[in-house]
């Protein structure tokens, strides 16, 4: 159905534009808040619409009961098929109860906790994500208090659009799991809200991606106006006296009560109802404006539970809701959360309504609206009730679905800041490793991980390892040749063949020999071939970076020497009790040759990969192997192993040290296999040289 959208107007200077609904900016005056002007006119005759009918007009009556039922008054071409989860079309009920107890008739509860992820905030998503689409637009940010996260998250899984949210460390964690469900990239902020916001716009900016613009984006607002004509619909095409909802940022009002214009203006109503505006005491910056009759709000530090409604800084928006309400009539009030809770135990005990604390702030409001005697009697009340109490998800998902990022660093704010922006370039590269074995699995991550704060995700199969890459679309994939249940190149013919990731470099690491037909196929489709045992640390680190477009200068301090220039050949000349240092990090390594050679009876060299150690041992015998788990050619237990297997090294002490985070069951096999184990995390140096000098004696 074509759509009458007809331009796009200034709220500031009141310029009009062509009707673009990706509009960012006024050319006249720079204001970012614009508005969607439509036809309404031609609505009446476009939906077969007569003066005093209660009926649905028959232009509409055959449509889908959702909110692309009114599709004439939203801003999308109608050229492409909407993103849709059966939004809208939500319940209106009448509060029965609730008008006994106040003694006022005509209550009603909008039941917006139906909507596919339980909140009005579906159409938002819905509505933003299908413009999105039908501009090619894949990848997308998002600065969220929670519900509009979830929205967004699961409209952009349906539309295979990457989305990336930054929520405040204040949000639940069963939300933020949720949205890791639906395979969103949850980035933690331990900051404000406003501080996400910030990150997400620097963020955006730098990878040059969509931003959300929540109530200054024209889809987002306009998306909210589909409530109003429902209302008008249920209720036998006539309007309510009063609209009332929780406020947060106040996208939902300003698009509800646009709606309730629009059919005002279309001559389908008689009113546009009152607006009834509810914030939680310990955020209400547009309440406290409202009582001091403020032209704008100023912003306040947010501090209540309810903490999807915890936006310190509404800006333009409260400028908008009072026009709107200077114009139109209305009230503005703040509820404990205290009164918010009574009030979710009382709708849920009376009415049968279970919603979430923020949609309860409205019903709290209401109690008050009506005791100040703002809402006269008999008139008619819809009351927006949005969210279930109901839990997010809590299994099923790995450890590492968010990204933690503390704004507090450092001395000054603003150095806190940038440092959490820097951090975060590297958190957000995300590694895939498919390989069969644990041991190598684990030895590749924790070996980046030791000189980036890169992500890497793990998998053991080639059907798993392939699911994981098409969810998280990595940077980069790590790739082992043999998997118990696909060879290696069928893996990358797959992945080859899918358009979403054919283009990520993939890095093979495999002890595979391979046929000059592998070789061939191989060289075609992947970065580069690694034989396991037969590189270092540095080697792989430098081209993984490289690989990635890092700067590899800046890690040349941290990786460790080359092989070449730490000869042994000398080690074991003097009297000295001899220690084996094996350890990849050259700065932990050469910590360890400085206390035990401050005793001066240790002689002590270091090797930073398996294949140094085993070479130093063979040509002299040390008296003592101190071991990490974590070296770029072997795992540390491997080489522990293949140390008690020989003849030659069966009694050779080995005191192994790591940072590894051991299961009980490999705890306990190392124990069987070594002197001792430690861990880095509280590791007690005086300890452990009290330790090994009681294990070499004389």
């Amino acid at each position: 159905m074509p759509t009458l959208f007809s331009a796009v107007v200034c709220c500031e200077c009141g310029l009009e534009m062509p009707p673009d609904p990706f509009a960012t900016r006024c050319p006249a005056c720079k204001s970012q808040w614009l508005e969607a002007r439509y036809d309404c006119q031609a609505l009446a005759a476009r939906w077969g619409w007569r003066p005093g009918q209660r009926a649905t007009p028959p232009g509409l009556a055959a449509r889908p009961t959702s909110l692309w039922r009114y599709t004439e008054l939203l801003p999308t071409s109608g050229d492409t098929a909407p993103v849709s989860l059966g939004e809208g079309w939500t319940p209106i009920t009448r509060a029965e109860a609730l008008e006994l107890e106040t003694g006022h008739d005509g209550l009603w509860i909008k039941d917006e906790r139906q909507q596919p992820t339980g909140s009005f905030k579906d159409r938002q998503a819905s509505v933003a994500i299908s413009a999105l689409m039908a501009q090619g637009i894949n990848e997308i940010a998002l600065a969220s208090t929670g519900n509009a996260a979830a929205a967004y998250a699961a409209y952009c899984a349906r539309a295979g659009i990457k989305l990336w949210v930054f929520l405040t460390s204040s949000v639940p964690n069963e939300k933020m799991r949720e949205l890791a469900l639906y395979g969103a990239e949850v980035v933690k902020i331990a900051g404000t809200y406003d501080q996400a916001k910030e990150i997400a716009a620097d963020f955006a900016s730098r990878r040059g991606i969509y931003l959300d613009g929540g109530a200054k984006a024209i889809p987002c607002k306009e998306s909210m106006k589909t409530i109003a004509f429902e209302i008008v619909e249920q209720m036998g095409w006539t309007a309510p006296d009063w609209y009332i909802q929780a406020v947060s940022g106040g996208i939902g009002p300003l698009g509800v009560l646009k709606g309730f214009i629009e059919l005002y203006e279309a001559g389908i109503t008689n009113r546009v109802p009152h607006l009834g505006i509810v914030q939680t005491q310990g955020c209400a910056p547009m309440v406290q404006a409202w009582n001091r009759k403020l032209a704008h709000a100023e912003a306040v530090q947010p501090d209540s539970l309810i903490t999807v409604l915890s936006t310190g800084n509404p800006g333009y928006s409260y400028v908008l809701l009072k026009r709107l309400m200077d114009t139109y009539g209305g009230a503005m009030t703040a509820v404990s959360d205290g009164d918010a809770f009574r009030a979710m135990r009382r709708v849920a005990r009376q009415e049968g309504i279970s919603m979430e604390p923020a949609a309860s702030v409205a019903f709290a409001g209401l109690d008050r609206f009506l005791a100040q005697g703002d809402i006269k009697p008999g008139e008619q009340v819809v009351v927006n009730c949005s969210g279930h109490t109901f839990s997010a998800e809590k299994h099923a998902l790995e450890d590492r679905y968010t990204l933690s990022l503390n704004t507090t660093a450092g001395h000054r704010p603003i150095e806190g800041l940038a440092a959490a922006l820097e951090e975060l370039d590297e958190q957000v590269t995300t590694l895939v490793v498919i390989d069969d074995n644990p041991h190598d699995n684990r030895l590749i991550r924790r070996l980046l991980q030791s000189y980036k704060h890169y992500r890497v995700f793990e998998a053991y199969t080639g059907r798993d390892g392939i699911d994981l890459v098409r969810q998280r679309r990595p940077d980069l994939v790590i790739l082992d040749l043999t998997l118990p249940d696909m060879d290696g190149c069928t893996i990358l013919s797959t992945l080859h063949a899918d358009s979403q990731v054919s283009q990520i470099p993939v890095i093979v690491i495999s002890a595979r020999s391979l046929t000059a037909a592998e070789q061939e196929y191989l060289h075609r489709y992947t970065d580069s071939i690694w034989q396991k045992g037969n590189f270092s640390a540095r080697e792989l680190v430098s081209h993984v970076v490289e690989v990635l477009g890092d700067d590899v200068s800046e890690l040349e301090p941290l990786l460790p020497p080359k092989a070449e220039i730490h000869p042994v050949s000398s080690f074991g000349q003097g009297q000295r009790t001899r220690i084996l240092v094996a350890e990849d990090n050259v700065w932990e390594a050469r910590l360890m040759r400085r206390l035990f050679e401050s005793r001066q009876r240790f002689e002590v060299v270091e090797t930073y990969t398996a294949a140094e150690a085993l070479a130093a041992i063979a040509q002299k015998m040390p008296d003592l192997v101190l071991l990490d788990l974590l070296l770029p050619d072997m795992a540390g237990e491997k080489l522990l192993e293949q140390l008690r297997t020989s003849e030659a090294t069966r009694q050779l002490p080995v005191v192994v040290i790591t940072a590894k985070d051991l299961e009980p069951q490999e705890l306990a096999s190392l124990s069987r296999q070594a002197s001792s184990v430690w861990s880095k995390g509280n590791l007690d140096r005086s300890s452990l040289l009290a330790h090994v000098e009681a294990l070499l004696p004389g």
